[in-house]
C-alpha cells in the first residue's frame, strides 16, 4: 500500500482526532481501526464535558479539533455546571445520542481531505533501528508511513470480568489482540495493567423514573464549538434523573465482595482513583450512607438507560439483586450488565511532551495508552499527537501547550512528569493558573497556535482577530459610557444592590457583585446607547469583558504568578546533557531525571523526587554546559 504521511491506529476519541490534525496541515493521513462502525464510538457514559474535561473540548475546538463541533450536533441536553460559582470552574456537560455521534463522527472523517479510512486490525509494529517504518495487520498486509500514532484505547490485549468470569474481548464485544503489546514489550517499552469498567444498561421503559429526582438540562443551549452552524440536529431536550444508594444495597455489596472480580483476586490492573466501581465506593467510603446514582439516555433510537456511578464487576446474579435495589429499577429489564476490562498500557514517562515516545523514533501515542481515562482526555492528546507528528514529517519544532496555558498541557505535563500508574483524570485542582484556562477564553489562548500550525483556517483566524478587536473596543468602552441613575436604580435595586447618587461608569457598575452584561445591556437600552462592534456575536463579547473586570486583580496576580513560572519554562536543558556527570545531586533526584530526560528546568523542578537544592546544582551545570 502506498506510504503515508501520518498512520493513526484507532477510531476511538484520541484517533479521530489525531487523523484529522495532519490532515488538516495538507498530509497524506491513514487511519487504521478494526470496525469502521464503531469510529468516535462512547463505549462507557453517553456524555460529553464536565469539569476541567469541559473546558479541554473547548480547547480542541480552539485548536481546531472536531470533538466539540461533533458533540453539539448530537447533544439532546446541554447543562453549564458551577455557575454559581466563578468562570475558573464553569464547565460545560452534554448528554450525547451516542448512535448519532459515531455516524457524524465517521461521516465527518470521511469528508476529510488527505484522509483515507481502512478497517483491519492491527497486529504487528514495523520497527527498524528504532524507528517505526508501519504496521502490519492481521490479513499479514503491511502499510508504511513516516509517522505511527497508536490511539488503541482499552483494546491492547484487554479481556472483559464479571466475578471469576473472564473474556478475551474489547468494549462492546470487538475483538482484542495482544501483538501491539508485545510488538512494544520487543522494542523495549515498560507495559503496565489498568483496569476501568462501565455500568449497566437498563431498558427505559421498565423503569419507574417517578422514585428518581428529575435533573433536566439548561433551557439556554450552549455550545462546545466557537464556530458557528452546528446547531443540534434533533432539536431536543431529553431529562436525566438522580437518585441514590442506600444501607440495603451496600450491605448486600460488603456480603459479597469476594464475589468480585476487583477484591476476589480476578483483577491485576490498577483502577481509576476518580471514577471507582460502587463496591470500591462503599469500602473506602464507609461513613457514607448514600452514593449519588444517575439515569441517563443513551439515544433517541434505543429503549436504553445508562446507570451512572453504578460501575461494578460482580458476578451476574449479584448485579441483578444489586440493580431491582435501586429505586425505579425494582422490576427492570437488563439490557447489559455491568463489568469491567483490563488492558495494557504504557508508561508515560517513556514520551517527550510531543507525546513522541523516547524508545522508538517516530511513533507517538495518545489516549488510555498513555495511562489516562475519559473521552476528553483522550481527544486532548490525539489533536497533541495528530499536529506533532505532522509538523515531524513537516520538519518543523513540535507544539507543546504549557501549564498556563491549557488544561491540555497541565495534563500532557503530568504525564511525562510524574507518569501514572492509575488511569489518569483531568481536575481543576491540577491546575495552578485555572482563573486562566476558562471556558470562555480557550480560543483566545488557542486558536492562534492552530492557524500557526495550520489547523485553523484564514476564515477562523479572521474571526477571532474581530472578536479580540471588539473586546478591546468594549474594555475602553466600559471605561467611558456612564449610565445616569435614573436607568440602572429600577434594575439595581430588583438585583438587590445599592442605588446610584450620581452616573456611574458601565466598569464600575459590572465590578458589582450581581451584575451581569445582561443587566448592563438593559440599563444600555433603558438609556438608548447602542455597543456597536465588528462581531457577529455581542453576548460572547460582553461576557469576556464582564469577566476581565470583575475578576481583573486576581487574574493579574494569576498572570503574574504564570509569568514567574515560565522563566524556569525557558530555561532549556541541553540534549547531551549526562546526569551521572553532575555532582552533588541526590541518587533519587539523578535516577528519576535520567528517567524523565526533562526538556526545561521547569519540568525537571515538577518531576517527585527532585528537590530545590538538585535544581539549583542543575541549574549551574547546564549554565557551565552552554558555556563550553
Amino acid at each position: 500500500m502506498d506510504n503515508f504521511d501520518v498512520l493513526v491506529v484507532g477510531a476511538g476519541h484520541a484517533g479521530c482526532e489525531a487523523a484529522i490534525a495532519p490532515a488538516k496541515m495538507g498530509l497524506k493521513v491513514a487511519l487504521v481501526t478494526g470496525n469502521l462502525n464503531m469510529t468516535g464510538s462512547m463505549p462507557c457514559n453517553p456524555s460529553i464535558g464536565g469539569p476541567a474535561k469541559g473546558v479541554v473540548v473547548r480547547e480542541i475546538d480552539a485548536l481546531g479539533g472536531y470533538m466539540g463541533k461533533n458533540a453539539d450536533l448530537c447533544q439532546i441536553q446541554t447543562k453549564m455546571l458551577n455557575m454559581s460559582k466563578g468562570p475558573a470552574v464553569w464547565a460545560l456537560r452534554f448528554q450525547e445520542d451516542k448512535l448519532l455521534y459515531k455516524r457524524e463522527m465517521r461521516r465527518h472523517l470521511e469528508s476529510v481531505k488527505g484522509l483515507t479510512l481502512i478497517e483491519a486490525l492491527v497486529t504487528d509494529l514495523i520497527v527498524e533501528d528504532k524507528q517505526i517504518k508501519g504496521i502490519v495487520t492481521k490479513d499479514g498486509q503491511k502499510i508504511y508511513s513516516k509517522t505511527v500514532i497508536l490511539t488503541t484505547g482499552t483494546y491492547l490485549d484487554s479481556r472483559i470480568l464479571r466475578g471469576h468470569w473472564t473474556s478475551k474481548e474489547g468494549p462492546d464485544g470487538e475483538p482484542t489482540d495482544k501483538g501491539i503489546s508485545e510488538a512494544l514489550r520487543r522494542c523495549g517499552f515498560e507495559i503496565q495493567r489498568l483496569k476501568t469498567g462501565t455500568p449497566p444498561r437498563i431498558k427505559a421503559s421498565t423503569i419507574d423514573f417517578s422514585k428518581a429526582s428529575l435533573e433536566p438540562g439548561s433551557d439556554y443551549v450552549w455550545h462546545f464549538s466557537f464556530d458557528k452552524g452546528y446547531d443540534s440536529l434533533l432539536n431536543v431536550k431529553v431529562p436525566c434523573y438522580l437518585t441514590y444508594t442506600n444501607k440495603e444495597l451496600h450491605k448486600l455489596i460488603c456480603d459479597n465482595l469476594d464475589e468480585s472480580s476487583m477484591y476476589g483476586g480476578v483483577i491485576k490492573g490498577i483502577g481509576p482513583r476518580y471514577c471507582p466501581s460502587i463496591e470500591t465506593k462503599i469500602v473506602r467510603f464507609k461513613d457514607k450512607e448514600r452514593h449519588q446514582i444517575f439515569y441517563e439516555p443513551e439515544s433517541l433510537e434505543l429503549d436504553q438507560t445508562y446507570i451512572g456511578g453504578f460501575s461494578t464487576s460482580m458476578p451476574v446474579d449479584v448485579q441483578d439483586k444489586m440493580i431491582r435495589m435501586l429505586p425505579g429499577l425494582e422490576n427492570c429489564e437488563v439490557i447489559r450488565y455491568s463489568y469491567a476490562i483490563e488492558y495494557d498500557a504504557i508508561n508515560p514517562l517513556e514520551l517527550w511532551p510531543s507525546l513522541e515516545t523516547k524508545v522508538v523514533k517516530n511513533l507517538f501515542t495518545a489516549g488510555q495508552i498513555n495511562g489516562t481515562s475519559g473521552y476528553e482526555e483522550a481527544a486532548g492528546q490525539g489533536i497533541i499527537a495528530g499536529i506533532n507528528a505532522g509538523l515531524k514529517v513537516l520538519g518543523k519544532d513540535p507544539l507543546i501547550l504549557r501549564r498556563d496555558e491549557a488544561y491540555i498541557g497541565v495534563m500532557i505535563d503530568d504525564l511525562v512528569t510524574k507518569g501514572t500508574n492509575e488511569p489518569y483524570r483531568l481536575l481543576t485542582s491540577r491546575a495552578e493558573y485555572r482563573l486562566l484556562l476558562r471556558h470562555d477564553n480557550a480560543d483566545l489562548r488557542l486558536r492562534h497556535k492552530g492557524y500557526m500550525v495550520g489547523t485553523i483556517s484564514e476564515e477562523q483566524e479572521e474571526r477571532l482577530n474581530k472578536k479580540e478587536a471588539a473586546i478591546a473596543k468594549l474594555m475602553k468602552d466600559f471605561n467611558d459610557i456612564k449610565i445616569k441613575p435614573m436607568f440602572a436604580d429600577p434594575i439595581l435595586k430588583e438585583l438587590g444592590e445599592s442605588l446610584l447618587t450620581e452616573s456611574l461608569s458601565l466598569a464600575s457598575l459590572i465590578k458589582r457583585a450581581n451584575v451581569g452584561y445582561k443587566d448592563i445591556k438593559e440599563m444600555l437600552n433603558a438609556q438608548g446607547v447602542t455597543l456597536d462592534i465588528d462581531y457577529d456575536d455581542l453576548d460572547e463579547v460582553l461576557l469576556e469583558v464582564e469577566i476581565n473586570f470583575k475578576y481583573d486583580g486576581y487574574i493579574r496576580k494569576s498572570l503574574e504568578q504564570s509569568q514567574r513560572m515560565r522563566a524556569n519554562e525557558d530555561k532549556e536543558i541541553p540534549d547531551n546533557i549526562d546526569y551521572d556527570l553532575v555532582d552533588n545531586i541526590a541518587l533519587e533526584a539523578r535516577e528519576k531525571l535520567k528517567k524523565v530526560m526533562p526538556k526545561t528546568i521547569g519540568q525537571a523542578s515538577r518531576i517527585s523526587g527532585v528537590n530545590p537544592a538538585d535544581i539549583s546544582v542543575l541549574m549551574v551545570y547546564c549554565e557551565k554546559l552552554r558555556r563550553m
